[in-house]
């Protein structure tokens, strides 16, 4: 088979047109806006074991419990925030759109970082500066695989949506050097070692902000606000197709049909009766427990955990002295970032959903059983004392190594899944809310995993919260198997009439059964529009 980016038969439909710089640099400017968590994920851990910024907030002093306790209060912050901003992306991303949302969220984002840098050792301020900061990163994984899942043409739907996954680990990467360079080049006296690094977000979301002006608004959003003139030339745009053209046509009646089907059938529904919505219909519950058992399975499976306390990991598993312990985070944050956008333009529309999933969890849970069943044979203290056997020593690379495989096992399977599914399984009225209660989901699970795992460490071993990691990805697999469908290729509107099947049937037979209309009707009328011209060419030799 011939390999080609997206999925192919959705490809085959395709106008070569549609593949332009318009919606490449719309992609792009949504895209990198996954760096924002990825950044604090990076960072943050870091920034609290440098010398200088401990001093500066005074964190040594007290008992052990009281400076853990102050640590993880700031490491969390942004999470906390981050479950508000979530939420409050509902009440805005369909009220202003997906670009002013856009714009709300940098300025948050912005002004919380600010606040941080200017804290001066007020751990006061230093809080409510990160939290801040979180209202608006909470927003961006609603209001980004939103924009990029409505704007996206339906073969390449995965790949552009996972430029978003993908870029959480740009800033992850980012993060790891940043801390790395700061701890070998400035002084642990100066409290610039803390702040160069923290200077990444506000460069981040002062260049958002200024790109944010540069890109169209949506048109399913248009649509749904009912400004149909808009929304069509703001997709002729983004396909760089005339209004009459066949593909255009489809998308634009998959559209108005799924809206005006809605319209129908809620008429005067309010904010709150879209919420009863979520909980009474029956597709529509099978799409919470989509998107809450993709956050749930995939924080639980030991990927954050390993991405915000990296550094001491890599201290178990045997690597000595702060700067080379940094520097190993830095090739995980490099592992991550090429796999993310590896799995994203060759994977998940190509191969499918499941199957991404099926091959990324399944790579991670044996990278995370490989470490769990070494420390459990050589021990914490023996590697900690360096009293390892040249046997031992070869199973301690192998086991760093595994660390690095259990990131691309993650890229290539859960997050690759967890922000696509969320964006592509809603219909367009409940986007923002199914997107928004999701996502808070989400940043609760990861708020709760950065607090639990220092003490699930302590109480259960390193040995045995690998263990435990492993059998989180067991369950995801079974999971994937029984409940997860296959959207690569398929129009955002077709899955209305997937979910509507028999909940049983969706996971493993919801493709036979309910096909994309959307394109098929695309794939007759371009055999339709091939018809005519070769009659016409039939008549022009004769």
């Amino acid at each position: 088979m011939k390999f080609r980016l997206g999925n192919p038969a959705a490809m085959a439909e395709t106008p070569s047109e549609v593949l332009n710089w318009r919606l490449y640099w719309s992609t792009f400017v949504f895209g990198i806006l996954g760096a924002s968590r990825g950044l604090d994920e990076g960072l943050v851990g870091g920034m609290v074991s440098l010398k200088s910024f401990k001093e500066e907030f005074n964190l040594d002093a007290g008992s052990e419990h009281h400076q853990a306790q102050v640590e993880s209060n700031i490491t969390s912050m942004v999470q906390i925030g981050s479950i508000a901003g979530s939420l409050l992306a509902f009440f805005i991303c369909d009220k202003i759109g997906r670009v002013r949302s856009l714009q709300v969220l940098c300025v948050l984002w912005l002004v919380g970082f600010i606040i941080v840098v200017t804290s001066h050792g007020s751990v006061g301020q230093i809080l409510a500066g990160r939290f801040i900061a979180g209202l608006g990163i909470g927003m961006t994984v609603v209001v980004g695989p939103t924009y990029l899942a409505e704007t996206a043409p339906r073969a390449i739907r995965g790949m552009l949506t996972n430029i978003f996954a993908g870029s959480v680990y740009l800033g992850v990467m980012i993060a790891y050097f940043s801390n790395w360079g700061a701890s070998i080049n400035i002084s642990n006296s100066s409290r610039w070692q803390w702040v160069d690094p923290q200077m990444c977000h506000i460069g981040f979301s002062s260049l958002l902000l200024v790109l944010s002006f540069t890109v169209p608004e949506t048109p399913r959003w248009l649509t749904m606000k009912g400004r149909n003139e808009e929304s069509t030339k703001a997709l002729c745009k983004l396909r760089q197709l005339p209004e009459t053209h066949p593909f255009v046509q489809a998308e634009l009646y998959g559209i108005q049909e799924q809206l005006e089907r809605e319209q129908e059938a809620f008429l005067g529904v309010s904010k709150w009766g879209k919420l009863r919505e979520l909980f009474t219909i029956p597709a529509n519950r099978y799409r919470l427990m989509l998107g809450f058992m993709a956050q749930l399975l995939g924080q639980w499976s030991g990927a954050s955990a390993i991405t915000i306390y990296a550094v001491e990991f890599f201290g178990v598993l045997g690597k000595s002295g702060q700067s080379e312990k940094l520097f190993a985070t830095c090739i995980l944050g490099v592992v991550k970032l090429s796999s993310a956008y590896l799995c994203a333009f060759f994977l998940v529309d190509f191969i499918g959903r499941r199957r991404s999933l099926y091959g990324g969890i399944t790579l991670q849970m044996i990278s995370i059983l490989y470490i769990a069943i070494f420390l459990s044979i050589v021990g914490t203290e023996a590697l900690e004392n360096g009293t390892l056997t040249p046997s031992q020593k070869h199973a301690g690379v192998g086991a760093v190594v595994m660390l690095y495989l259990s990131g691309v096992g993650w890229t290539m399977g859960w997050n690759s899944f967890q922000y696509l599914v969320n964006a592509e399984i809603w219909p367009l009225r409940l986007r923002a809310l199914g997107s928004s209660l999701t996502m808070c989901l989400h940043f609760a699970n990861q708020y709760g995993n950065t607090k639990a795992v220092p003490l699930m460490l302590l109480s259960m071993s390193s040995a045995g919260f690998f263990f435990f990691c492993a059998a989180v990805c067991l369950l995801g697999l079974i999971w994937v198997w029984a409940f997860v469908p296959e959207l690569a290729g398929r129009s955002l509107e077709s899955t209305d009439e997937l979910f509507s099947l028999p909940w049983y049937k969706i996971g493993r037979y919801g493709t036979k059964l309910a096909p994309d209309t959307e394109a098929i009707m695309a794939r007759d009328e371009k055999a339709e529009v091939k018809g005519e011209a070769n009659e016409l060419e039939y008549e022009r030799r004769d």
